[in-house]
């Protein structure tokens, strides 16, 4: 048989196994990865501290008395630890419900249109960022006493 006869495979690509130190560092992760990685976060973050959650609503809505407890728990702290740690973990709670409800809803309109293009996925990835930190900040600097 000629070499003319025998057919010519294209060349496969050769993959290999990611060096973790070095590839990974240099890799950039697309707006929809971030949104995925973050809605699996947040879902973690709030059934973590949902005990949290419940002693809040608990405190909150049991009396009047209940009720400053749980106001000074912002101020004065909770046993051992600090006001401002309650409020960093109150702010981690709004940015996970915030992010997770926000990412949850782009999930389900692309879900329910169809509308699972390349364009639209970073384009909504990046509107669920935005919107997820920037109510984030607007609640925090309330929480803070900004305004």
């Amino acid at each position: 048989m000629s070499e003319l006869a025998t057919p010519t495979r294209a060349q496969r690509p050769e993959f290999r196994n990611i060096n973790a130190l070095k590839d990974l560092p240099t890799y950039r992760l697309p707006a929809a990865g971030w949104v995925s990685i973050l809605h699996r976060v947040s879902g973690a973050l709030m059934f973590l501290l949902l005990p949290f959650v419940i002693w809040l609503f608990d405190t909150a809505t049991t009396s009047e008395l209940s009720y400053e407890r749980f106001a000074a728990a912002f101020s004065a702290g909770i046993g051992f630890v600090p006001g401002w740690f309650v409020k960093l973990a109150t702010l981690g709670l709004i940015w996970a419900y915030l992010h997770h409800i926000i990412a949850g809803l782009r999930h389900l309109w692309m879900d329910a249109t169809h509308a699972v293009t390349k364009e639209f996925g970073r384009k909504s990835a990046v509107v669920t960022l935005v919107l997820s930190i920037g109510l984030t900040v607007v609640l925090g600097a309330k929480l803070f006493g900004l305004y």
